[in-house]
């Protein structure tokens, strides 16, 4: 019997989402941009634009450009990231992981790190041999990408704006997959 607590990732298929999943994705959004999390947006940011966001993507998570993991917690979206896995015919090896983020409420829970293993698997079963990423230098989520054997490739300076309108660096990092 499966505990309702128990934290499940799955992949969600041909970007079929529920309007539940879709609001669970946008807090989700909405609540990691509000807490800093520099994965694209600055503030203000609301959750009608957290919502456009996700209704965007659902194109390319039908045609399997990009695929979506998401992570819940009795039933809910807790997390998610998504491995971009079309790519030109000289990086079909490739895979981008990207927007892997946490509700503020699952945090500090190994749900990041779950996450990232599951999109590795993923990146496997599509026969990619390398993952690539960026980050913030410096952050908590480069810390969680080394300790699972990212290599740090190099950093640029003032490379995004930080949600509350900073220039940041940004750490571009790799993981070959063997």
């Amino acid at each position: 019997m499966q505990n309702n607590n128990e934290l499940v990732i799955s992949e969600v298929q041909s970007g079929v989402l529920t309007a539940a999943d879709l609001d669970a994705l946008a807090e989700t959004l909405m609540q990691s941009v509000a807490l800093g999390a520099s994965i694209g947006f600055i503030l203000p940011f609301g959750f009608v634009q957290a919502q456009a966001f996700w209704q965007k993507l659902l194109p390319a998570f039908e045609r399997g450009e990009k695929r979506l993991l998401v992570a819940r917690i009795a039933g809910k979206i807790t997390g998610t990231v998504q491995l971009v896995v079309d790519q030109p015919a000289n990086g079909i090896h490739r895979g981008d992981v990207v927007k892997l983020m946490v509700h503020p409420d699952g945090r500090r829970k190994g749900i990041a790190r779950q996450l990232m293993t599951a999109v590795e698997a993923l990146a496997r079963e599509e026969g990619k041999t390398l993952l690539v990423l960026d980050t913030v230098t410096g952050s908590p989520a480069q810390a969680l990408y080394e300790s699972l054997g990212f290599t740090l490739s190099g950093t640029i300076p003032h490379y995004a704006m930080s949600t509350d309108g900073l220039l940041e660096s940004t750490s571009v990092m790799y993981k070959v997959l063997v």
